[in-house]
């Protein structure tokens, strides 16, 4: 009986390591192959977040500074809704206030891209089902993602704990570990999705969606109370890192809601992998007509990309109603700081507070946008790379028609998403509709200019292409945080923002306008002669 007991405890260990084998196999590639994507996140967060003390010390440089915006803010729904409350107005405290929601909003869409990367997207490029026929466990592809993201999120918690120690070491650790935790939490979240899903792109797609309801609940639960006690609040996991309260009284069991929502999550990503052939899901594609709205390159364009379209139009519209809300407040918040006002006119010019901060909104909407353009441009990028584009290639679709159709929903998508914001800037402020949809026009050419060097990238060779992002991201840091450390004016302006109008309120000056849309058209055309010289990924 114990001999009999003791072979089956073996068989089901046995069982459990052959689901397993290969994963550290392929942690090693997800890695290596991830060599750049992952170092540039987390870099990038964990500077946004680690370069914060250095700026809030040179706008609140005293204690009564920070205990008064501190008690503003109580005051303040809108700005609540945008950055939560203020639980401690030490300078650490305002690090977790100012940017703590925002570093867990990126690190869950830093953890959501390689998850489903490295699982939907294999299968999807039919890769998996090659690797599968090794000597690779059945969940070994599932771990190995899941392990690639903690690898990301324990180098985001360190470099902000590092980081941040100076302000105080508890702090420093609880937000580093509940800014990892929002990560993992979204990477389980699109571990789940990726099983119920045939598509990357629409997994992708689904788990933004949640990470954007998980921030609508956070702000919907913090412009109701002062103290993040709103059950709303309570149901985001961006809520949770709130609470955590760094820098005031860490709340450490808060940690064990992440704990307790990766594992529940995790088994369930875990059971479902274990019921679903390769390349299946639970939630088929449906079938698309193979003629009539799909007869053209532009229409299967717009079948790929508009669920993108309408994800960005949506976002938008909610940011914009978001900052439009915060205008009437921005008096407030700078109240007799002098320095918080150069910040504002540097960013947004100096007619006056309350369109300066509007320009910076709109401003801030732009470079945002300019994310948008990469990634619909680099989808010619991803047809290339899965080898779909060839077989449409192989039929009577020229090069140039069929990058036309994506290039038109890029740069046409970005003027509309632009509107979408504008529209909502104007209904959050209350006002001012047509002047606000004409200060967001004017962020186009530099928009377009960012995305026209992706087209110029992806025309000289797929393996290029994604150094756009590099570009595009450095823009948004340079907008975000150059001002507040005060960065000389020559490399502010090495962003295409840098050279436009601060409108509403400034003087419209056409020629960067004009020089900026000459430029972005130069680079389309470059980019698109490159890529009819050269061969197709295959």
């Amino acid at each position: 009986m114990t001999a009999v007991a003791s072979g089956a405890r073996f068989t089901v260990r046995a069982g459990g390591s052959r689901q397993l084998a290969g994963t550290w196999t392929l942690l090693r590639l997800a890695l290596r192959r991830d060599r750049v994507m992952i170092p540039v996140w987390v870099v990038v967060i964990g500077l946004m977040v680690v370069s914060m003390p250095g700026s809030l010390e040179s706008v609140y440089s005293t204690a009564a500074e920070r205990a008064d915006v501190a008690r503003q803010m109580l005051t303040n729904s809108s700005l609540r809704a945008m950055y939560g409350p203020v639980f401690g107005d030490s300078v650490g405290g305002l690090v977790a206030w100012r940017i703590g929601t925002y570093a867990g909003v990126f690190a869950g869409i830093m953890s959501l891209l390689i998850v489903v990367r490295h699982t939907r997207d294999e299968e999807e490029s039919g890769r998996q089902e090659m690797v599968s026929a090794g000597m690779v466990g059945r969940r070994a592809p599932l771990t190995s993602a899941l392990l690639a993201a903690l690898v990301a999120n324990a180098g985001l918690a360190l470099i902000i704990t590092g980081g941040l120690a100076g302000q105080g070491s508890s702090g420093a650790l609880a937000l580093g570990l509940g800014t990892a935790g929002v990560g993992m939490v979204f990477a389980t979240m699109a571990a789940i999705v990726a099983q119920l899903t045939e598509s990357a792109r629409l997994a992708k797609g689904l788990t933004g969606g949640l990470l954007g309801a998980a921030f609508v609940l956070r702000a919907a639960g913090d412009s109701s109370v002062t103290d993040g006690s709103s059950v709303l609040t309570w149901l985001s996991p961006v809520g949770w890192l709130e609470n955590l309260r760094s820098f005031a009284d860490e709340r450490w069991w808060v940690l064990l809601l992440f704990a307790a929502a990766v594992a529940l999550q995790g088994l369930i990503a875990y059971d479902l992998a274990g019921r679903r052939d390769v390349g299946m899901s639970f939630l088929p594609t449906r079938p698309g007509p193979a003629s009539g709205r799909l007869g053209t390159a532009w229409a299967l364009a717009w079948r790929l990309q508009r669920g993108s379209v309408l994800g960005w139009g949506l976002g938008f519209l909610a940011a914009g109603v978001a900052f439009g809300g915060i205008t009437t407040g921005a008096t407030d918040l700078v109240g007799d700081n002098e320095r918080t006002r150069e910040i504002i006119e540097r960013m947004g010019g100096q007619s006056g507070i309350t369109d300066a901060f509007l320009a910076t909104m709109v401003g801030m909407l732009g470079m945002v946008a300019a994310l948008y353009v990469v990634q619909s441009v680099l989808r010619l990028h991803a047809e290339e790379t899965s080898q779909r584009a060839e077989p449409i290639l192989a039929n009577a679709v020229g090069r140039l028609r069929w990058a036309s159709g994506h290039l038109l929903i890029a740069f046409g998508g970005a003027t509309l998403i632009m509107l979408v914001g504008g529209l909502g800037l104007a209904l959050g402020y209350g006002q001012d509709l047509p002047t606000i949809l004409g200060a967001c026009l004017v962020q186009l050419p530099a928009i377009w200019t960012i995305g026209g060097l992706a087209v110029l990238l992806h025309g000289v060779s797929p393996t290029v292409a994604p150094g756009a992002w590099g570009a595009a991201v450095a823009v948004l840091l340079l907008g975000w945080i150059g001002p507040a450390l005060d960065l000389p004016n020559a490399l502010l302006n090495l962003s295409p923002f840098g050279h436009l109008p601060k409108l509403p309120g400034g003087d419209m000056t056409w020629t960067p306008v004009l020089v900026l849309t000459a430029i972005a058209v130069a680079l389309v055309g470059v980019g698109l002669s490159a890529l009819r010289r050269r061969d197709i990924t295959t």
